[in-house]
């Protein structure tokens, strides 16, 4: 039987956690449920899970501490913030310190499902192609080597790591040297879906990706800014 995957969802409302494990479990995950930040660091200790729902505010460990002190031991298990706030600033600062994706409450139990399904699709794609023999095929821009079959990314040699969606972002770019995508255009291209008031979504993970591949992440020279219009990746030197 085809392994559908563990969950853990960290979530101090009781009704709430409730419903998303009633639904994760009717489409046929495994789940482990936690009511605060702490207990959700001491079940990854235990057990690694292959997605992590955290709230925003819990007690103990809010879900950006959580969030932080997994990406500061290198997990880079995919990461959903449900949240009940709605402003740029907690949207941005989810994603900033290494969350893939976020969903404001109120949400529909298909969007959540529909968001972990590719989360854990992506994630599933990114362990196969490492475990996968080395392809000859390479897409390169200056010193940046990706490699879409094994999905790795090298500047100048050096192997650097990435979560299955800022690897997707990035191979998005370099497949396209030179052409603009709006934000709206990569949700839709790179996430698959696209909602009015995500678009930061796109924001925070590009700004994470000139942070591993730039020299200057603030004066960036390979993901460019194309002011009113969104983003592109330079034309591949000659």
């Amino acid at each position: 039987m085809h392994r559908m995957g563990h969950i853990l969802v960290a979530e101090d409302q009781s009704d709430i956690r409730d419903l998303i494990v009633l639904n994760l479990r009717q489409a046929g995950y495994e789940v482990t449920a936690v009511a605060d930040g702490a207990a959700a660091l001491a079940s990854q200790a235990e057990r690694a899970s292959d997605l992590l729902l955290l709230d925003l505010m819990m007690p103990a460990l809010d879900g950006l501490e959580v969030c932080k002190a997994l990406r500061a031991r290198g997990r880079a298990t995919p990461i959903l913030m449900l949240t009940a706030k709605s402003t740029e600033l907690d949207r941005v600062l989810g994603l900033e310190l290494g969350a893939d994706d976020y969903l404001t409450k109120p949400f529909s139990m298909a969007e959540l499902l529909a968001r972990v399904k590719a989360l854990l699709r992506r994630a599933e794609l990114l362990r196969a192609a490492q475990a996968a023999p080395a392809a000859s095929a390479v897409v390169r821009n200056g010193e940046l080597e990706i490699l879409p079959e094994r999905r790795e990314v090298r500047i100048g040699g050096r192997a650097l790591e990435f979560t299955a969606l800022e690897f997707d972002l990035l191979l998005h770019f370099a497949a396209h040297p030179g052409q603009v995508f709006s934000r709206a255009q990569l949700l839709d291209a790179v996430w698959g879906y696209s909602h009015d008031g995500y678009e930061h979504t796109v924001t925070t993970h590009i700004n994470r990706l000139r942070a591993k591949v730039e020299r200057e992440p603030l004066q960036p020279r390979l993901i460019l800014t194309v002011r009113g219009a969104g983003y592109k990746m330079r034309d591949a030197p000659r």
